[in-house]
């Protein structure tokens, strides 16, 4: 800053108020200088003389908030105004408080300077002269606005914030409706308070504003005083941490509070009929195993802009957790038309989805049901929806379905059977059954499946087919699966203990062949029951394999490596080729029952599985052999074991080897 001291080039027109009693100065507002004043100034700065007080820095200790509002006077001089303001000034760091009037002075280079008159105040009062301070240095805008007019006043905080020198109060709002707010809150209270976007030099800012409703001291019409903080930055975080409450941080939906808070004040402004459809991504576990979770996350990305872009600006796309989303639709016709835009909806997210030069082939399963807000409650909806979700998926994935009360009965039986089926397990009232493997050379029982029964109290003997489904979706299988190894390995250490030379095949579910408690639950049977693993196989069905190879393969090459038998079960419904399945540390291959039963129909399939086997040197066992032609054919084709009605039902253990005798003897006398 330049603090060279100018020499006056309006000495003349200064004449006469050097002559003058009142203290007159004029400051040069850009380097902080009196460059004129007459005698009266001199003894007020307590200065010798003119030229000491015109050497003077008059910016040593001034403080930022009077410098900018030296600054607005300097801007606000150029449109003629003028001020009458009570200030302390420092001489020689003592305190003095005038009131001084300020004007603009135009010097001969253009520049704006500011020429001061001094008055004398009659409230030097503590507390007036804390008032002014306050009022020059704090950060609080403060104005004053006629009713229906221009700002009366506005205080340093309040002009260094103005959008423009003068504006009425309307003018300020960035929202009209919100300066009605205003104004109607005072008219009912006389003072009102609100949160509000306004003008600003420096943009569009968020205000917090209290305003009261008064007269003005000087004109006594009526006004308004407003002040004003700046909230702008409080604002913008509690609106991202409101943000971040009510979205989904990887897909940017709204989440499953957002859905739930929604749902209620649908009943308050929208009761007409809404609708919710619930959908997920079909095997999305399998994408996640196979490509990784970076890709799973792309995936729901991808559908979720694929969702967006079909649906209305006023539904409500959510994201419940993990693949599970739910669409929420207002104001619907229940009917054909608008489920025929579901199904539309349906085929665009079940196209395949491109990632760099892989093709992903998802699909979604989704459940709709309609409702009538406020006359069911959240989690009654949610509900329905999922049930018809579960019957999507139960029907073979890819597609929709909506609730009915026929669904809605089948869900709470399924309910009731779960938790059945929760007490079943905990009090043991599992069983099983064994059904012989006979050897066609032989004619001897060589191996059994072990076959798991619910003794049920009410219903008796319960088949898996009513409750394996139930117990894989519902993660029970792990515990069944876990109960049913350990019966296993019982019953055969009490068979061989008594003499019998037999094998034993127990099923394993892909949820357990994945937990990583199998191995060493297997050795824990090992090592209580002496059964060597040799005499156990363990089955998987054929789309084990397919759905996690990598994963599936290792698993099975380290049971193998403790000599356990690796059967696989149900072959031929799946996709496998002789290349796939000899990537598996396989001992066994059993052919489905369907193909036995289409004999000699089905032969070429058959034949071409028995074929795959023995190249890669697995023993085969044919499942539901139930006639003897089906046993011919076998023999003839080289099977080497068969499994099903013709010999033997599944049986308790205590009844395993009576047919053997018979059966044994039947096959003699057949083949005399």
């Amino acid at each position: 800053m330049d603090h060279t001291v100018t020499p006056l080039p309006f000495e003349d027109d200064f004449a006469l108020a050097r002559a003058l009693g009142t203290p007159l100065w004029v400051f040069d507002i850009d380097r902080s200088r009196v460059i004129h004043a007459n005698a009266a100034a001199c003894t007020l700065w307590q200065a010798g003389n003119e030229e000491e007080l015109r050497a003077r820095r008059l910016d040593e200790g001034m403080t930022p908030a009077v410098f900018r509002r030296l600054k607005q006077y300097q801007a606000d001089f150029e449109n003629g105004a003028e001020f009458n303001e009570l200030w302390t000034l420092y001489p020689r760091g003592e305190p003095v408080t005038v009131s001084i009037r300020f004007t603009g002075f135009r010097l001969t280079d253009g520049r704006m300077a500011m020429l001061c008159e001094a008055g004398t105040s009659d409230e030097k009062t503590p507390e007036n002269l804390r008032s002014a301070e306050a009022l020059l240095h704090t950060d609080v805008m403060i104005s004053l606005f006629e009713e229906h007019g221009s700002a009366l006043y506005m205080n340093p905080a309040a002009r260094n914030a103005a959008f423009r020198s003068s504006y009425t109060l309307p003018e300020l709002f960035v929202d009209i409706n919100k300066y009605e707010e205003l104004v109607t809150g005072l008219a009912r209270s006389s003072e009102y308070s609100l949160v509000a976007q306004v003008h600003t030099i420096a943009g569009t800012r968020w205000h917090n504003l209290s305003a009261k409703a008064c007269f003005d001291a000087v004109t006594g019409v009526s006004a308004i005083l407003v002040t004003c903080n700046d909230v702008s930055d409080l604002k913008n975080a509690r609106d991202e941490a409101n943000f971040l409450a009510q979205r989904d941080q990887l897909t940017g939906c709204f989440n499953r509070g957002s859905l739930v808070q929604r749902v209620s004040d649908l009943a308050a402004y929208n009761p007409m009929l809404a609708a919710m459809l619930f959908f997920d991504v079909d095997r999305f576990k399998q994408i996640n195993d196979r490509f990784g979770h970076e890709v799973g996350d792309v995936v729901l990305r991808k559908l979720v802009a694929r969702a967006r872009s079909v649906i209305r600006k006023s539904d409500i796309l959510c994201r419940l957790g993990g693949d599970e989303f739910v669409i929420l639709f207002e104001d619907v016709k229940r009917g054909e038309v608008f489920e025929r835009e579901i199904g539309r909806i349906l085929q665009i997210l079940c196209k395949p989805l491109q990632h760099g030069a892989t093709t992903l082939q998802s699909s979604v399963s989704m459940g709709l049901t309609y409702f009538t807000p406020g006359e069911q409650d959240f989690n009654a909806i949610l509900s329905e929806a999922d049930i018809a979700l579960y019957a999507s998926k139960a029907e073979g994935r890819g597609r929709l379905t909506v609730f009915n009360e026929a669904l809605g009965t089948a869900a709470r039986e399924r309910d009731r059977l779960e938790a059945d089926l929760k007490m079943a397990l905990e009090s043991s009232h599992f069983v099983l059954h064994y059904q012989p493997r006979v050897s066609l050379e032989s004619g001897r029982i060589v191996s059994a499946e072990a076959l798991v029964r619910w003794d049920h109290p009410e219903r008796g003997l319960v088949m898996p087919d009513v409750f394996i489904g139930v117990c894989e979706d519902t993660g029970m299988i792990q515990q069944l699966g876990h109960q049913v190894l350990e019966m296993a390995f019982e019953q055969l250490a009490s068979w061989i203990d008594n003499g019998a030379d037999i094998k034993l095949s127990v099923n394993i579910s892909p949820r357990q062949l994945e937990d990583p408690a199998l191995v060493p639950q297997l050795r824990s049977c090992v090592e209580r029951t002496g059964v060597t693993p040799e005499s156990i196989e363990l089955e998987i069905t054929e789309n084990t394999l397919i759905s996690d190879p990598g994963a599936v393969s290792k698993k099975l090459e380290e049971i193998k490596s403790m000599g356990f038998r690796i059967a696989i079960d149900d072959f031929g419904t799946g996709y496998s080729s002789l290349s796939y399945i000899s990537q598996f540390p396989v001992d066994s291959i059993k052919i489905d029952r369907r193909f036995v039963a289409g004999l000699p129909d089905s032969g070429p399939v058959a034949r071409l599985i028995l074929i795959l086997a023995r190249e890669i040197g697995a023993t085969t066992i044919a499942e539901g052999v139930e006639r003897p032609e089906e046993r011919a054919w076998l023999e003839r084709e080289g099977c080497d074991q068969i499994q099903g009605f013709l010999f033997s039902r599944p049986k308790p253990a205590a009844e395993l080897f009576e047919d053997q005798l018979e059966w044994h003897s039947s096959s003699s006398g057949a083949s005399e």
